[in-house]
């Protein structure tokens, strides 16, 4: 005998709801070009690797690869993608200083020969699953000065940086350079000058041992120009000055050296954040009483911490609703779609000003998304699926 009808059929899962076929994740292919000739007309010579955790779209690896770009990657996955994305293995590192053994190994067979390090333990597995590979050892910073400091999980003391390296040779692999990293939408030059007086006290040290790297890894952190803080009110990173900082420390640093040095870059959210466009709608606008007695005003749009904008606790994006520009803007606490009271700019605490007439389904851009907007999406998060990703090469346009 049949089961009822509806019966038998499993329901454990709920399944997640259809996004609005409006809301989309958009790339700039062309911005994304420029954005990279202009880093690399800011300093001439440097190679590139693309932070590909800040934006694993297929379309943008691709554009990168055309232009010269190689990629820092976090694991076997991201290699994968790279050299899908027709990246060759000599242009792809290993990223990140945390691996297993069977990462490790994974990674050498894809034809991975550098690996960034930080501790002996690490230096041993390397040498005995990707034997003679090359190894540099990333410095730890204060991350003063960062949103996003980076400061404890990853990086060694620069004595430890010796020891790390010394053991290297000893394993057989090739000490071949020293990495850094100031933090990620690093906001000052000094984190960076910081930064490069202790490559260069660190590579005197290396010398005196007889070890002499033949790259220095500036790491990532270069800033992006289009986030406002958490008032609203727009960060202005003094680019021009971390550049100059940059140039006249690769200068430093070359002339102390024993052999001349190749420098690295790993910028991620500098190339992508302000070519990103979230293209979302509005959810609803609301005013209601606040425990505190005040009334506050909140809109809600389709796009939030789950879904495209988990750094919104620390940045505020800018936004734009077609059409309303010219409108009264009232203050209201901007707002993801979720059950979740941090879904919200700024953890809920800091208004922004938007327009007074806004209604459920109008549309609304998301401006400077376009740095981890695609690789921090849940999968389901209240049954919100991610947003479709597209690219264009029409600049500009919102």
């Amino acid at each position: 005998m049949s089961a009822p009808k509806g019966r038998g059929e499993r329901r454990d899962q709920p399944q997640p709801t259809r996004t609005s076929t409006k809301d989309r994740l958009r790339y700039d292919l062309t911005g994304i070009e420029r954005q990279y000739d202009t880093l690399l007309e800011e300093l001439p010579g440097v190679r590139v690797r693309f932070a590909l955790k800040a934006c694993p779209v297929d379309e943008v690896l691709r554009t990168l690869v055309a232009a010269g770009a190689g990629f820092d990657a976090a694991g076997p996955a991201e290699i994968e993608q790279a050299l899908r994305a027709g990246a060759h293995p000599d242009h792809i590192h290993y990223g990140n200083t945390i691996k297993s053994d069977q990462d490790i190994a994974k990674a050498h067979r894809l034809g991975v020969r550098t690996f960034a390090t930080d501790s002996v333990e690490d230096v041993t597995a390397v040498a005995a699953h990707a034997p003679r590979a090359r190894v540099f050892c990333r410095l730890a910073t204060s991350g003063d000065g960062a949103l996003w400091g980076l400061n404890r999980k990853f990086g060694c003391a620069p004595d430890d940086a010796v020891r790390v390296l010394s053991t290297a040779r000893a394993a057989g692999l090739v000490p071949a350079g020293l990495s850094v990293h100031v933090g990620s939408q690093q906001m000052t030059g000094e984190a960076w000058q910081q930064a490069l007086d202790t490559l260069a006290g660190t590579l005197t040290a290396l010398a005196g041992r007889g070890i002499v790297p033949d790259h220095v890894n500036l790491g990532g952190g270069l800033p992006a120009l289009g986030y406002l803080d958490r008032r609203g009110n727009p960060l202005d990173p003094p680019l021009d000055k971390i550049f100059t900082v940059l140039r006249e420390g690769m200068e430093r640093l070359n002339a102390l050296a024993a052999a001349p040095l190749d420098f690295v870059l790993e910028p991620g959210r500098h190339l992508v954040a302000d070519h990103g466009v979230i293209h979302a709608h509005v959810v609803r606008l609301t005013e209601r009483t606040q425990p505190d007695g005040g009334r506050t005003r909140w809109l809600y749009l389709s796009a939030g911490k789950y879904n495209g904008l988990y750094e919104m606790d620390q940045v505020t994006h800018p936004l734009v609703f077609p059409g309303r520009e010219t409108q009264e803007h009232v203050p209201a606490i901007v707002a993801g779609p979720t059950c979740d009271s941090d879904d919200a700019y700024g953890g809920g605490r800091y208004p922004v000003r938007v327009p007074r007439s806004v209604r459920s389904g109008d549309p609304v851009r998301i401006l400077a998304a376009g740095a981890y907007a695609s690789s921090y999406m849940t999968q389901g998060f209240n049954g919100i699926r991610p947003l479709p990703t597209e690219c264009t090469r029409e600049e500009g346009h919102h």
